[in-house]
């Protein structure tokens, strides 16, 4: 990518640790696992958007419209990307969301098309870090919404997904087509399984694969 030096991204020479994403619809477990998981393989732990966009995320969803609510996020994003290569120089990192959430959810949100979504932020992929694994959670939509219902802390994206006609259906479309254009991807079902259950079989994993 051809930028001036303030706008590239910083490597260092220190080997990089795994950086493990976990995707998937709100509500289905993602921040329980990465909790689990970031116990299990003593890794830090990343919530896309990280602060300080987190907190102003509610304010931006209500009052930009389409397109700058995209550079938002967008810009979560790449100060999430800055943060997993500093942190990947002492351990894992486990994230809670990255680049398919971006894409899958804002498409779903507007109603338009994951490719063009896709395409909007295909300049600045280069910017991104390369997960080593990305898993993308599923479960059926009965156990959503039993976990939903017990969700300590349910956002107003939770009540969405069975409020808002159609969102449900839009974002499980879109994180199916992300998934199938994600190289790092590894689909995970849910259904039955225990977060402990879950972050079990992902580190078998990891060890298997080396990472």
């Amino acid at each position: 990518m051809s930028l001036p030096a303030p706008y590239r991204p910083v490597y260092f020479d220190e080997p990089p640790y795994p950086f493990i994403v976990l995707e998937g619809i709100s509500g289905i477990g993602k921040s329980t696992l990465t909790q689990a998981l970031t116990k299990r393989l003593r890794a830090n732990p990343l919530h896309t958007l990280p602060a300080p966009h987190t907190d102003w995320s509610p304010l931006v969803n209500q009052r930009l419209r389409a397109l700058p609510q995209f550079a938002f996020y967008l810009s979560g994003l790449l100060h999430a990307a800055d943060a997993v290569r500093v942190a990947r120089t002492v351990g894992p990192v486990v994230a809670d969301r990255y680049a398919s959430s971006v894409v899958a959810c804002h498409a779903a949100v507007h109603e338009v098309a994951v490719e063009e979504v896709a395409h909007l932020l295909e300049p600045f992929r280069p910017y991104l870090e390369t997960p080593t694994h990305t898993f993308y959670l599923g479960c059926s939509k009965a156990v959503l919404r039993e976990r939903l219902a017990v969700k300590s802390d349910t956002k107003q994206d939770d009540l969405d997904l069975f409020a808002v006609p159609g969102r449900l259906t839009r974002l499980l479309a879109n994180f199916q087509a992300v998934q199938a254009a994600d190289p790092t991807a590894i689909a995970l079902d849910t259904d039955g399984k225990s977060p402990a259950d879950l972050a079990d079989w992902i580190t078998a994993h990891l060890e298997a694969q080396g990472a």
